[in-house]
């Protein structure tokens, strides 16, 4: 009896001897083995905080696109790591993005579990019952050449457009900047309740070598548990004075600057003989066919829900990922049915067309919406590729 008593002690403290007290992301499931076996160690209020820590570092500590590979990049950034460790790291991210939160603060997250689901649970702040999403902006900080910034203010809203009230929730919040299809800029932060401040977008942040006609396109998505509401608003003015320009280049006042007729010759790169071959850039690839081709089979590919193909067929940033741009509540893959009225080519050379295209489309629920939109369209390799998309009034 002794003997088996020694036994189960020994059995007891190997047990616990082998939990782990710092993370090891060798793998998915080391990953969470060890912050399970971390979790364990701590009090209820303690494990919640823990949580909720891991959840900050997951959604705005790292730059990653989908949650498999968030939890990646989550683990290179805490392997090693102990729990007073995280909970630091997790203040200065939560700090540096403006989010109410604090490792010593009260629980304010709800229930946070970075390898769970998102399915709703009896009492879930994020179950957020909502209709759609708005977006309110206004420049701000006029400093009298005019505004340096821009306010963007999302909110939940019903079926009337009036805001709807929650609070405690955790709703991770989006914006995406684009200009001409191009994403300039990616921000992220969490709306606990309706009276959420938004996003204040400064000028200086966006490069102005990158803004095409001093506008901007915003895309705001906010995440609830069972839905993810997403609106985009085009076409936002910027002051273009007020963008971010590089500084010039530093100019050695003692270098002595060579006289182009000296250059050697048998350089790679003659720069004295204009004529040279070997300084004359490669001539783009030739398109093929009619850009509005592509537009049409796009949207074929779209009615039918040949999702893969339609994707293919873009090269468009602000359409993200092939999971995104298919998602059957935010994205394509929502659309029943596409009728086409007409597509007419507005714009075309060798680099870059313009495709007008108006067509009715179906979703799911049977809602049918009449669309005008313009494709910009660019020459990948010789093939036309959809570059941007605009919804026009």
């Amino acid at each position: 009896m002794k003997k088996f008593s020694l036994l189960l002690l020994f059995s007891l403290f190997f047990f616990t001897a082998c939990k782990k007290d710092h993370v090891d992301a060798s793998t998915t499931q080391t990953l969470q083995t060890s912050i399970n076996d971390m979790a364990s160690s701590l009090s209820t209020i303690k494990q919640i905080k823990f949580n909720e820590a891991l959840y900050i570092l997951k959604t705005f500590g790292v730059e990653a696109e989908g949650d498999e590979n968030e939890l990646k990049a989550l683990g290179q950034l805490i392997n090693g790591k102990k729990v007073p460790e995280i909970m630091t790291m997790a203040d200065e991210v939560a700090q540096k993005n403006g989010i109410e939160w604090a490792s010593n603060a009260p629980p304010s997250l709800g229930e946070m579990n970075i390898f769970g689901d998102d399915k709703a649970k009896e009492s879930d702040p994020n179950d957020v019952k909502a209709n759609s999403l708005s977006i309110i902006t206004r420049p701000t900080g006029d400093n009298g050449e005019g505004a340096t910034a821009l306010q963007i203010v999302p909110r939940l809203v019903d079926n009337t457009g009036k805001p709807i009230s929650f609070t405690g929730a955790a709703l991770e919040t989006t914006l995406e900047v684009f200009s001409n299809g191009v994403k300039l800029s990616t921000a992220k932060n969490l709306m606990q309740d309706n009276n959420f401040g938004g996003f204040n977008l400064k000028f200086s942040s966006i490069p102005a070598a990158k803004v095409v006609d001093n506008k901007i396109d915003i895309t705001i998505s906010v995440k609830t548990t069972a839905k993810t509401f997403k609106m985009t608003k085009i076409g936002l003015d910027v002051n273009p004075t007020a963008l971010k320009v590089p500084a010039p280049p530093k100019v050695d006042s003692t270098a002595v600057i060579q006289d182009p007729s000296a250059a050697d010759p048998n350089s790679p790169v003659n720069t004295a003989n204009p004529t040279d071959p070997t300084t004359t850039p490669a001539t783009p690839k030739q398109p093929t066919g009619d850009p509005k081709n592509t537009v049409n089979k796009f949207l074929s590919n779209v009615s039918s829900q040949n999702l893969k193909a339609a994707f293919d067929s873009s090269s468009n940033p602000s359409w993200g990922s092939y999971e995104s741009f298919s998602n059957p509540t935010s994205g394509f893959g929502s659309v029943k049915n596409v009728n086409v009225k007409n597509i007419s080519t507005n714009a075309s050379n060798t680099n870059n067309a313009s495709v007008n295209a108006t067509y009715d489309v179906t979703d799911k629920n049977g809602k049918v919406t009449s669309l005008k939109v313009t494709f910009g369209l660019k020459n990948v390799n010789g093939d036309w590729k959809i570059s941007s998309y605009k919804i026009n009034p």
